[in-house]
């Protein structure tokens, strides 16, 4: 059996925050706007505006930085005691996966609104679950994506180009770990086999991600919104989310997941850095030739992203320790075990340590 899955409206150019209150109203009148501090001064007290002109009954709620448990039940009670009947999502991407749940258990409709294209979290019917101290715990699948994603790329373009680099990074994760699962007739994350469409759409992702990510970066380092940023926000955001999502996922984002097993500064990078990183351990992996790794680290390098165990800040991690990220990496249930062989803990950690020489004797 296939499975496709997409939200149900995707919406992106500028200033859609603020041109689309009718389209938000069919789904709720009464939502939480969930989202953190910073977000709210910078355009959520904006938007909040917006959707009281439009009679709105708003119930702002600041994030409180984790998607745990706790967090996500704190806010569901609050709910509960507002009867809200709309969850909107206004952030990041822990901040997106805390609205998914929170939304799936009062079950209602949610909009997802990111404010930077890192993460392909705003389209995919899935949330990544930490503890409160940031560890990584387990996914949480729903039955349906969400109902309308809002992608403002006025907004996004006034985001640190770092973030934007980060979900290009990300990104460019979603064709190598389709491309796996693929040859292992595997199942994506929606637990069946892929479509043609969701292969396609991962391929699609990669494309475009190398053809305008560097055009892109120039014009969020401007501030700026080009043709080439819109592309790669819709890269970064769509393409990315309906490929991993209906591609399925493999090595490159379960080593991301093994990498919340240390502790220290490598806590600091954010989520498309250590998976730029898994990335390259997965194509070490599969052995892919030398023209396929050289393009995927030089372009790193272009857009800063971490290609050495220096800049993952862990040059003084022991075996040891990277054998724990492979340990990590390896539980069951884990997308590694959609590879097309089978990865051991220590396959990892000695991956992991020779793309670091790799890169190292490139320089």
């Amino acid at each position: 059996m296939r499975i496709f899955a997409s939200p149900s409206r995707y919406i992106q150019g500028e200033n859609a925050l603020f041109e689309n209150a009718k389209t938000i109203l069919e789904l709720g009148d009464h939502p939480i706007l969930l989202c953190d501090q910073l977000v709210y001064e910078l355009v959520g007290e904006k938007f909040e505006k917006y959707l009281l002109r439009f009679g709105f009954e708003v119930l702002p709620v600041f994030f409180n930085g984790e998607a745990s448990d706790n967090e996500i039940n704190r806010v569901v009670s609050l709910g509960k005691e507002q009867g809200c009947n709309l969850i909107i999502g206004l952030g990041g991407g822990k901040t997106i996966d805390s609205a998914k749940a929170i939304a799936d258990l009062l079950k209602s409709p949610v909009v997802i609104a990111p404010t930077i294209a890192s993460t392909d979290a705003p389209v995919s019917a899935l949330s990544v679950i930490y503890t409160d101290e940031g560890a990584f715990e387990r996914y949480i699948f729903y039955s349906k994506n969400p109902e309308l994603v809002l992608v403002d790329s006025k907004v996004i373009s006034q985001a640190p180009k770092r973030l934007l680099a980060s979900g290009i990074a990300d990104g460019l994760a979603t064709w190598v770990e389709a491309r796996a699962v693929l040859q292992a007739n595997g199942k994506t994350m929606l637990g069946k086999h892929q479509t043609l469409a969701g292969v396609a759409i991962a391929q699609r992702c990669e494309e475009t991600l190398f053809a305008d990510g560097l055009q892109a970066m120039a014009a969020c380092e401007a501030k700026v919104v080009t043709p080439a940023l819109e592309n790669i926000i819709e890269a970064n955001t769509l393409l990315s989310g309906i490929g991993f999502e209906s591609g399925g996922l493999a090595a490159a984002h379960a080593i991301h997941n093994g990498f919340t097993a240390l502790t220290g500064d490598i806590h600091h990078l954010t989520h498309g850095e250590k998976v730029a990183y898994g990335t390259l351990v997965q194509l070490f992996l599969e052995n892919r030739p030398k023209e396929e790794l050289n393009k995927y680290i030089r372009f790193y390098q272009q857009i800063g992203m971490p290609t050495t165990l220096k800049e993952m800040h862990l040059e003084n991690a022991s075996y040891e320790d990277l054998l724990k990220v492979g340990q990590q990496a390896t539980i069951e249930g884990e997308t590694i075990h959609q590879m097309p062989f089978e990865v051991k803990a220590s396959d990892i950690a000695q991956a992991i340590v020779a793309v670091d020489a790799y890169v190292q004797g490139l320089a």
